[in-house]
């Protein structure tokens, strides 16, 4: 059974996903610890509901980045993490927790990657006018919301959408593949060959 961590900043609801989909047995996986930037995040507290270490660290009492991911890298030690899932987590990595975990971070982002990587990608995606949004899978490297793409899923622009009716639909889909992605990680059906992935069958 794969042991997980997940790194959060915010309310959490992929992590919820997440721990719905090993108690209902469809991923074959332990969440060992959920680490937070943020000291009030809820997603805490839906960790500590379903009896999952929680564990705040402070980016503001560490000197540097390097300081305060190498706290974290120790902590993902004490709980042999094999898998780090990133689930609204807003800050970026630095090179010690990539090098550490090289193709074993996966990160959920709300927009069909390579278009609107980043911050606020439902108004972005709204803005440009694009007819087809949607969510994407994939691994983490240095650039940011730049790593192979495991899944994604579309999702339709409607002309009366907000950017929050859009976020709640790519939401709701992000659920379903979040949960999916972790599932081949685990099984070992993910092969990544330069930019593609190859999902194993």
């Amino acid at each position: 059974m794969i042991r997980i961590a997940v790194l959060v900043s915010g309310r959490g609801s992929n992590l919820q996903a997440i721990i719905d989909n090993i108690e209902n047995g469809y991923l074959q996986a332990q969440i060992s610890v959920v680490i937070s930037d943020i000291g009030d995040a809820f997603a805490l507290e839906r960790a500590r509901k379903h009896g999952i270490n929680a564990v705040h660290i402070d980016p503001g009492i560490f000197a540097s980045k390097d300081s305060y991911e190498a706290e974290v890298l120790k902590v993902l030690d004490s709980y042999n993490v094999q898998l780090v899932l990133l689930a609204g987590y807003m800050k970026i990595l630095g090179k010690a927790l990539l090098n550490a975990y090289n193709s074993r971070i996966l990160n959920i982002h709300p927009a069909l990657l390579p278009a609107f990587p980043g911050l606020h990608a439902q108004e972005q995606a709204l803005k440009y006018g694009v007819k087809v949004a949607g969510c994407t899978v994939h691994f983490v490297d240095e650039k940011l919301d730049g790593g192979p793409i495991i899944i994604q899923k579309c999702v339709e622009v409607k002309e009366d959408d907000t950017t929050q009716t859009l976020a709640e639909r790519i939401l709701e889909q992000e659920h379903k593949i979040y949960p999916e992605a972790i599932k081949l990680f685990a099984e070992n059906k993910l092969r990544i060959e330069g930019r593609k992935v190859k999902i194993i069958k």
